[in-house]
């Protein structure tokens, strides 16, 4: 059996977040930090640079005009949305070149892209919680796997395996055969990269999003992002959704099928152009 913080040391030992980003996160860690500074910091990595202009130029902001600067965008923006574009934008260059062999790179990364753009949506939906914090959470939802099919290969693949063979959970497949399951070790990766507040525990309880205290919302979101993704690979219509999810999900995000139905067609319209702006290579 595999601890989530064992299988993380050796993911960290392969790649690791740009230093830029722990510049951005110790300027906005400081009161007296400014704009300008932020603005700086994010201009010192050119490829940083373009990747946050491009997706504040994209469909994701919808901004009338083109945005030429970082200066403008972290105006029109403002501070903690930059923080979370530049981690997300780093999130996915950091894993870029974790190939694991058993695993279809291009459907996970569509797949997680699915649950930021679900997650995002959600939040926008229901005015909880930050939708661009969202849409990051919801794009490192599922990181877990990478790490587990990247360091412990023939246990992850065993454990999917068993998950099909007996018809349960895949959580419940890893937990039994690996020792932690894909939730946990994504929430000790969040941990040991030192993200912000609420990313390990909403990661962490994603799958019963009551145990996230404080960050419960947050966790309910990413539940209800992976039921849509689940449910659109299922070809099941929202009430069908609906009539599976959890009680208490429902309660605590005042959901219907009305509001999935809302989500799942955002998500649709958006996918294919936000694929194609993380990444170019795949679209």
């Amino acid at each position: 059996m595999i601890t989530p913080q064992e299988l993380v040391a050796c993911i960290e030992k392969l790649t690791s977040l740009p230093a830029v980003y722990h510049r951005i996160r110790a300027l906005l860690d400081d009161p007296d930090s400014s704009v300008h500074d932020l603005a700086e910091a994010v201009s010192s990595d050119p490829a940083i640079t373009a990747r946050v202009l491009r997706v504040v130029n994209s469909v994701l902001f919808g901004f009338p005009g083109r945005i030429e600067t970082v200066g403008r965008a972290v105006n029109l923006l403002g501070m903690q949305q930059v923080h979370d574009l530049v981690l997300g934008t780093a999130i996915v260059g950091a894993f870029n070149g974790i190939r694991p062999a058993r695993m279809h790179m291009s459907r996970f990364w569509k797949d997680s892209v699915y649950r930021g753009l679900a997650a995002r949506a959600a939040a926008h939906r229901l005015g909880l919680g930050d939708p661009e914090r969202m849409f990051v959470e919801g794009l490192l939802a599922d990181i877990g796997h990478l790490v587990m099919f990247q360091a412990a290969p023939d246990m992850a693949d065993a454990a999917l395996e068993r998950a099909h063979r007996h018809h349960i959970p895949i959580h419940e497949a890893e937990q039994s055969v690996v020792g932690c399951h894909y939730a946990e070790v994504g929430a000790a990766l969040a941990s040991a990269w030192h993200l912000p507040a609420g990313f390990s525990a909403a990661i962490g309880a994603q799958l019963m999003p009551l145990l996230a205290g404080p960050h419960t919302q947050e966790a309910a979101i990413l539940h209800l992002a992976n039921d849509l993704l689940a449910s659109d690979a299922d070809e099941v219509d929202e009430d069908a959704v609906l009539a599976t999810m959890s009680p208490s999900i429902v309660t605590i995000l005042q959901a219907d099928a009305s509001m999935l139905g809302a989500v799942r067609a955002r998500v649709r319209d958006e996918l294919s152009a936000v694929i194609a702006l993380f990444f170019p290579d795949q679209s």
